[in-house]
């Protein structure tokens, strides 16, 4: 996992860094809001830990912007002193998933922030997801085509997860590395080689292909026009 903090008060900021990081969890590191502005906006991200009494641009502005003008729509966890009641609401409202109350405990912190992830991931319930002819199971993890089973390895199978999930955006290779190693990346060829396998299995045997190279950017689930009867 990789996860943004942003947070002015630098001790606390590495206190949490440093726990994180014994749980095999990243961190990018921003002291104030436009800090984390750019950082969220140019880089990829698995969740987002947001101080709310920030300099240069609060926590509730910085998330509404996230939200609203650049439709990032991963987790982001709010982490404040405010304790009362509009403030949550304050921090709902601009588009917080969930709200930590300072002092916290950092199993605390950890635990909320893997079930953030893993809710948005679809890892949580078991359930079907479908794009044209093609189906996947979560739970059974099996995948279908046209009604033909399709067999796929563990690593193509998240792959396509990913893309099911994300459809019709586009999925950088640089998402897919982190969702499948974080900083663990076996080699440069290893993403390489699980996306040949996966169109082996998914597109050779059927007449459309599905997925898409987008040239510089990344992968997506296309659907081909269907030809009028």
């Amino acid at each position: 996992m990789l996860v943004l903090l942003v947070e002015d008060h630098r001790l606390l900021a590495q206190t949490i860094m440093d726990y994180l990081n014994s749980e095999q969890i990243e961190v990018d590191y921003a002291a104030h809001g436009l800090q984390g502005l750019h950082l969220a906006t140019t880089n990829t991200y698995d969740a987002i830990l947001l101080d709310i009494n920030l300099p240069e641009m609060d926590g509730f502005e910085l998330c509404r912007q996230l939200r609203q003008h650049f439709a990032i729509d991963i987790p982001i966890l709010m982490l404040t002193a405010r304790d009362q009641l509009d403030d949550r609401l304050t921090g709902f409202e601009q588009g917080a998933d969930d709200y930590l109350i300072k002092p916290f405990n950092n199993k605390e912190l950890v635990a909320r922030l893997k079930a953030l992830i893993k809710r948005y991931r679809g890892e949580v319930a078991s359930k079907r997801l479908q794009w044209g002819d093609l189906v996947l199971d979560t739970g059974t993890q099996q995948v279908w085509r046209e009604g033909r089973e399709v067999i796929l390895s563990p690593t193509c199978f998240k792959i396509l997860r990913i893309l099911m999930r994300e459809s019709p955006q586009v999925v950088s290779r640089e998402q897919l590395h982190n969702e499948l190693w974080g900083s663990d990346t076996p080699d440069t060829d290893s993403l390489r080689s699980h996306i040949y396998n996966l169109r082996k299995a998914l597109d050779q045997p059927f007449q459309a292909e599905l997925i898409q190279t987008v040239k510089g950017v990344g992968l997506r689930l296309f659907a081909p026009v269907q030809n009028a009867p």
